[in-house]
């Protein structure tokens, strides 16, 4: 039985994907083919060139990714999220799609076309960058003649590409929306809007994955607090570790 894992993005809530990753691979099971967006890009890719759970937190915990930006000096973000290839480098140094054990696709938004672009092929990295390139806060990453934003903004759980190439797919969403809401600031209600309006773009593709993995523990972090990384790697690991038996996963 071929098996699918679809990340979502989610920011820092997207390190219990690595939890999730953990638990699932104590279990035996193997992934086929993987897809994802934005944080689940990343660990994807990361995943997919070699490493294993606790390597990749490993990597989180120590790596400062505040150093690795600079002021983009353009109207369109506040920085270069191009900044963070050599960190990247360091880690994947191949930089190709087929160089990776585990097939990969990662998803951006493509501004000019406003559609989603599936990579899967041909450099690695830039890819990965353009799909975890937040609007305003990263200036558009540009590569083979498009401009590139986070890929979910219109697709937060990029099932598609990965249908035909699996029996059973499993997607990890980390982006559940607490229902204990207080508006505090401006802030605060930009990131629920952007919240609410990614979430509306995977209800559908929510009912394509034959099993959804949500930790309902990851309401309470919001997307940009790294500094928990454990703290959110460990509510995916426990999640999904505790549920095992209920998922019904097939044997890979």
């Amino acid at each position: 039985m071929r098996i699918g894992l679809v990340l979502s993005g989610g920011g820092a809530r997207g390190i219990a994907h690595i939890g999730i990753i953990k638990a699932l691979r104590e279990r035996g099971v193997n992934f086929a083919a993987i897809s994802g967006t934005s944080a689940g890009a990343v660990v994807g890719a990361m995943h997919c060139y070699g490493y294993d759970a606790d390597e990749m937190l490993e990597i989180v915990i120590k790596t400062s990714f505040l150093k690795h930006m600079r002021p983009a000096l353009a109207r369109t973000g506040l920085l270069r999220i191009e900044n963070l290839k050599d960190f990247f480098l360091k880690y994947m140094p191949e930089n190709d799609f087929e160089s990776l054990k585990t097939p990969l696709t990662v998803a951006a938004t493509e501004l000019k076309k406003g559609l989603t672009t599936f990579f899967s092929e041909g450099e690695l990295i830039t890819p990965v960058l353009a799909s975890c390139c937040v609007p305003v806060l990263f200036n558009p990453v540009k590569y083979r003649g498009g401009t590139y934003v986070d890929g979910g903004i219109l697709n937060n759980l990029p099932v598609e590409p990965i249908r035909d190439k699996v029996d059973f797919i499993i997607g990890c969403h980390s982006n559940p929306i607490d229902d204990d809401f207080d508006v505090k600031n401006v802030k605060v209600l930009i990131e629920r809007s952007l919240l609410m309006a990614i979430n509306g773009n995977t209800q559908k593709r929510k009912e394509m994955c034959n099993l959804l993995i949500e930790p309902p523990g990851l309401k309470k972090y919001a997307g940009s607090e790294l500094s928990k990384a454990r703290e959110l790697f460990d509510v995916g690991y426990q999640f999904t570790r505790e549920n095992f038996d209920e998922f019904n996963i097939p044997k890979s």
